[in-house]
């Protein structure tokens, strides 16, 4: 294992440019092609999606649509929400969410809901902007989706979504950062498993 470097946030902050950088250059085709592979992975590997309250978040800088799938899940029963952002360095509060609920744009551009019911998620389609071989997520640097998962009781099935040019080796984990359960990528789908050894990803199919 590499030594953890002098500076990590300076080191992730390297790590999280490089890699959006990397997945804002995929093309549209590309990116369209990749998304409806999730998709199918997501549908057949998690069919408990389709009755449940499931939490995505809108897509931001070429990351993976979840829109698309979200609209295939309500038609077979299940409520989808969006995080909402109550204030700095506090858990996220999940909205209901579907086509015809008023938006508002908040950090960073993205909007969210404002006045539709707060749902506790059964399941969240967790967006990376890189994941390491152990299943951990590195995010945007905020931190809320790691306080939000550690305050959620209980905690709800988190599905990392990403694609495989977003994996590192590691993301030196630090005590709050939170892994996933699964993760899917355009290839398909990983579990994460943890024995005596350590936690891995394990591919599925």
């Amino acid at each position: 294992m590499a030594d953890v470097p002098h500076d990590l946030t300076a080191w992730r902050k390297t790590q999280r440019a490089a890699l959006i950088a990397r997945r804002e250059a995929i093309d549209a085709e590309t990116l369209d092609r990749w998304r409806r592979a999730i998709d199918r992975h997501l549908v057949r590997g998690f069919p408990g999606l389709a009755k449940g309250i499931v939490a995505l978040c809108w897509p931001y800088r070429n990351e993976y649509d979840a829109r698309h799938l979200a609209a295939r899940l309500r038609r077979s029963g299940a409520t989808t929400v969006l995080p909402v952002v109550v204030a700095p360095r506090q858990p996220l509060i999940f909205r209901e969410w579907h086509p015809g609920v008023a938006l508002v744009r908040g950090a960073l551009g993205i909007p969210y809901p404002v006045d539709t019911a707060q749902l506790r998620p059964d399941a969240v389609l967790l967006p990376m902007v890189g994941f390491d071989a152990a299943g951990y997520r590195l995010g945007y640097g905020g931190g809320y989706f790691d306080r939000t998962l550690a305050a959620l009781d209980p905690r709800p099935a988190v599905i990392g979504v990403a694609h495989e040019l977003a994996r590192l080796e590691t993301i030196f984990v630090q005590p709050y950062d939170a892994a996933v359960d699964y993760l899917v990528t355009e290839r398909g789908i990983y579990r994460r498993d943890v024995s005596a050894e350590g936690a891995s990803l394990v591919f599925l199919e």
